[in-house]
C-alpha cells in the first residue's frame, strides 16, 4: 500500500514510551497469572474423555446444548470441549467424572440428542501427572527454541542482535499468559500449539527488521546515529510488516468465528499473539538493540578519559 510508505514512525525517539507500555502490560499479567492463576483445562490438571457414537447425524451444537442442560441440573460441564468426529462420533473433553455421572452425561445426550451406539462407547481417564509432564514438555520446548533461535541469530548477526530478539519473544509469551490469566479462558493443548506458533511468527519479524539494520549498517560505515539509522529501517519494512500482520489477521479472525468450538483458544491466543509479535519486534527488540549499542559507545568513548585520568593522577603521585 502506497500510503503506507508514507508513514515515518520515531520508534527510538520515543522508546521510553514502549518500555513503559509494554511494563505496565507485563505487570498486569504478572499479577493476574500470581493472584487468579490460569485456568488449566483436562490436559493440565486431568479429566474424563468420552467418545460417544450415535445412530444418526449429530452437530456439535446439539451436544454443546445437552451439555448446557446438564450442567443445569447440577452436573457443571461448562468447560467442557467438544470435538467432531467421523462417523457421528463425538469427543467430549471434561471434568474427572464418577460412574454415576458419565451414566447421568450419557441419559442427558440420549434424551437431547438421539441413540447413542453403546457398542462404540470409549472412556478415557486423563491423569494429572500427564498435565505436568506436558508443561515440563512446553518449558523445555520453550527454552531450547529460544537457545537454538540464540544461537543463529548470533551466527547470522551478531549477539546483541540475538538477545534483543529472545527477550521480544519471552515479551510475546508472557503477555498472552497474563491476558488468558486476565480473561480467564481455558488453557489447554492447543494453547501450547499456539505459544510455539507465535514464537515462530515473532522472531520471524524481528529478523526481517534486523537483516535491514545489518544491511544499512554496511551501507553507512560510519554511523553518526543509530537512532536514525534504526528507524529508517523500521520504516523501510514497516509496510511488509503491516501487510503480513494483516493477511494472517484475516484468516485468524475468519478461523475464530466460524472455526467451532475446539479450535477457539488457539485462535484467540494467535490473534493477540501475532500482534503482540509484530509490536515486539518494532517497539521492543529494535529499541532494545540501539540501547545497548548506545551503552555500549559510550563507555567505549569514557574508557580513554579514564584511562588518562588515572594516567594524569599516577604522574601527580609521583611528583
Amino acid at each position: 500500500m502506497y500510503f503506507l510508505d508514507r508513514i515515518k514512525l520515531n520508534v527510538i525517539g520515543q522508546r521510553n514510551w514502549w518500555f513503559t507500555l509494554s511494563g505496565a502490560l507485563l505487570l498486569a499479567g504478572l499479577i493476574a497469572l500470581g493472584t487468579r492463576g490460569l485456568n488449566l483445562g483436562i490436559d493440565f490438571k486431568g479429566g474424563t474423555i468420552l467418545q460417544r457414537t450415535f445412530t444418526q447425524k449429530v452437530t456439535v451444537a446439539q451436544v454443546r446444548q445437552a451439555l448446557n442442560r446438564a450442567s443445569a441440573s447440577g452436573l457443571k460441564l461448562g468447560e467442557s470441549q467438544i470435538q467432531s468426529a467421523a462417523g457421528n462420533t463425538v469427543i467430549i473433553r471434561t471434568r474427572d467424572l464418577s460412574p454415576e455421572e458419565e451414566r447421568q452425561v450419557d441419559a442427558a445426550l440420549q434424551e437431547a440428542v438421539g441413540q447413542i451406539d453403546l457398542t462404540k462407547n470409549q472412556t478415557d481417564t486423563v491423569r494429572p501427572v500427564i498435565g505436568r509432564e506436558l508443561t515440563q514438555n512446553a518449558f523445555w520446548a520453550v527454552v531450547v527454541a529460544s537457545i537454538l533461535m540464540l544461537l543463529y541469530i548470533t551466527l547470522r548477526f551478531e549477539f546483541k542482535f540475538g538477545v534483543a530478539a529472545i527477550v521480544a519473544l519471552l515479551h510475546d509469551v508472557f503477555m498472552i499468559m497474563g491476558l488468558f490469566a486476565l480473561t480467564g479462558k481455558q488453557v489447554d493443548s492447543p494453547f501450547v500449539a499456539a505459544i510455539l506458533t507465535i514464537i515462530g511468527y515473532s522472531i520471524n519479524d524481528t529478523i526481517v527488521i534486523f537483516d535491514r539494520i545489518r544491511e544499512n549498517l554496511r551501507f553507512h560505515r560510519k554511523v553518526e546515529s543509530y537512532a536514525q539509522l534504526v528507524n529508517d529501517s523500521i520504516n523501510q519494512t514497516l509496510a511488509r510488516s503491516i501487510n503480513t500482520v494483516g493477511t494472517t489477521l484475516v484468516s485468524i479472525i475468519a478461523l475464530y468465528f466460524f472455526g467451532g468450538e475446539s479450535i477457539k483458544t488457539f485462535t484467540f491466543a494467535l490473534l493477540f499473539g501475532i500482534l503482540s509479535g509484530c509490536y515486539s519486534s518494532i517497539f521492543i527488540a529494535s529499541p532494545l538493540w540501539v540501547v545497548w549499542k548506545e551503552w555500549e559507545e559510550r563507555r567505549k568513548a569514557a574508557r580513554p578519559a579514564g584511562a588518562g585520568g588515572r594516567k594524569r593522577l599516577a604522574e601527580a603521585k609521583a611528583r
